[in-house]
């Protein structure tokens, strides 16, 4: 989980976007990198919480489809897929900078696409990268990161720090906007929780870890480039990091960073175009875009959604600069992280019981509040195009609902529950869908369901007997522990019966109720020898 999250944060932001940042905001720019982390961490805390509630490949999408309902969840999964392109495109920049030090007479651009188009076809042969493969990846990244700046820290000039004290707040704040596309690799967990072992623990702890390096890194590592190059040098260089190397170590070092680099785009690069395809996939198995694109090759690989994918990529790479991309990437990611924060409010004020996180996260809700209003702020402090790409999107999406999916899709969200207790509708489905993912996840270790079996009322029945008898029974026993009437106990428990709410499988019927005055669960067995007639 660490060295997921890890190997898809520290590639553009650390390889390819300090020169652009410098260019923006100057040596201020390391102040830039620190204000970033912290809209972060509001959103690592929200989805934290949602990956232990709901360990469902979709991530974002998914989140946002359950809470705030399939209008939502066409927004964020378009928006989520669109931004994926973006950095994806913005990773094989990167990528194609570096080559370009060993094969300088091909033009960027052309190999950016060329890049693209050849990581297509990697993902069309079903190519995956392995678990192993990453962490030996990110293992030795680090390695390399962690000698290169260890000494390099000797060599930093003091003197190209003079400028922070008289660097405009509004350029630091804007460039923070635009380098909070380094951070944004750190929640890709969520969109496979669903493979994670023992989430409740690995998801946070994974997530929490990755941030805390990658902010050293990110700090680290501004402040040796700015420290080292001479500002005319780093203003929107493109190999930032090749270029360090070159005034520390030497050509030699220079090489080994560069080989690093291009490991690190490789694997994002790789893994963008992997994930990006998927949430077509997946929306198309939900209804919200066209049939073909959820259709499997013979391969069992979306073909078609990978076409699209490289299209758009190939359409990025033609239409903006690198800044341009990084700038768009991170104003959506900075909106789909203030929804993630307000999915978290909306689960938790819809009440549904079956909502149970395995990590809460504290200080709720100032801290999802605090995540949405940074994020927005940070959209705005980013210019018009941003801003305007922004809402473009949203208004693409809910279009592309309203026109296309509405009448296809019959789901709500948990925001129906918040309507219920205001006398609304509400939608029945995702407590269903709820309660197996709870079945799936078993029993904590602090469950109660142990205590609870072994302090329930057992009543022993012989011969056949009528189930409405058994009902009555039960109802008598439980009104002398919950001072509740029998006869509303009774009542209670047949209405579920008769509407088809009581399962009954292997032998055994489970009628049950909630009532809002029974602090805590009570159960009550009934066996007999010869069964029930219900």
């Amino acid at each position: 989980i660490y060295t997921i999250a890890t190997g898809t944060t520290i590639a553009s932001g650390f390889f390819l976007l300090p020169g652009l940042a410098f260019a923006e905001a100057g040596p201020g720019m390391v102040l830039s990198y620190l204000l970033a982390s912290i809209p972060v961490f509001p959103a690592l805390l929200s989805k934290a919480e949602l990956a232990t509630a709901m360990p469902r490949s979709g991530g974002v999408y998914y989140f946002l489809d359950r809470s705030m309902g399939p209008l939502w969840g066409t927004v964020g999964g378009l928006g989520t897929w669109l931004a994926l392109i973006l950095k994806t495109a913005f990773a094989l920049v990167g990528m194609g900078a570096y080559v370009s030090l060993f094969l300088p007479e091909v033009p960027l651009q052309p190999l950016a696409i060329g890049l693209a188009i050849l990581f297509g076809i990697v993902n069309l042969g079903g190519a995956r990268k392995t678990g192993i493969f990453q962490s030996v990846l990110v293992v030795g990244l680090l390695l390399i990161l962690g000698w290169f700046l260890g000494i390099s820290l000797s060599a930093i000039q003091p003197q190209n720090f003079q400028e922070i004290p008289n660097s405009d707040p509004g350029s630091i704040f804007s460039t923070a906007g635009l380098v909070y596309v380094s951070y944004v690799g750190l929640t890709k967990i969520a969109s496979v929780a669903e493979e994670i072992k023992n989430p409740e623990r690995n998801i946070p702890l994974g997530m929490f870890l990755a941030l805390g390096t990658a902010t050293v890194v990110y700090l680290v590592g501004t402040v040796v480039m700015v420290g080292i190059i001479p500002a005319a040098e780093l203003s929107n260089a493109l190999t930032p990091v090749a270029l360090a190397a070159e005034y520390r170590v030497g050509h030699t070092g220079a090489v080994v960073l560069s080989i690093a680099a291009i490991l690190a785009f490789f694997s994002v690069a790789n893994a963008g175009i992997l994930s990006a395809s998927r949430y077509p996939l997946a929306m198309s198995r939900d209804h919200l875009f066209p049939a073909f694109l959820g259709r499997l090759s013979r391969l069992h690989i979306p073909a078609n959604a990978i076409f699209l994918t490289v299209g758009l990529i190939v359409c990025c790479l033609l239409l903006f600069d690198p800044t341009k991309i990084a700038k768009l990437a991170s104003a959506f990611q900075l909106l789909l992280f203030a929804l993630v924060s307000l999915v978290v409010i909306v689960m938790r004020e819809s009440h549904i019981p079956s909502y149970d996180p395995g990590f809460r996260s504290p200080f709720y809700p100032w801290m999802q509040i605090f995540g949405i209003v940074v994020c927005i702020l940070l959209i705005i402090e980013m210019g018009w195009l941003p801003l305007l790409f922004t809402m473009g999107l949203l208004t693409i999406g809910a279009i592309w609902y309203f026109y296309y999916a509405r009448e296809k899709v019959v789901r709500g969200g948990a925001i129906y529950h918040i309507f219920a207790r205001l006398g609304e509708l509400r939608f029945e489905g995702l407590d269903r869908e709820l309660r197996g993912i709870l079945k799936e996840k078993g029993l904590r270790a602090q469950d109660p369901f142990d205590s609870l079996v072994s302090q329930a009322a057992v009543i022993d029945i012989e011969g056949k007997v009528d189930f409405e008898k058994v009902v009555r029974r039960a109802a008598e026993v439980l009104s002398q522990k919950v001072a509740v009437d029998t006869g509303v106990l009774f009542d209670k428990f047949m209405q579920g019966t008769r509407i088809g709410a009581t399962p009954v499988s292997h032998g055994a019927a489970l009628p049950h109720l909630r009532l809002g005055d029974i602090r805590q669960a009570e159960l009550i067995i009934v066996r007999t020898d010869s069964g029930v007639y219900v």
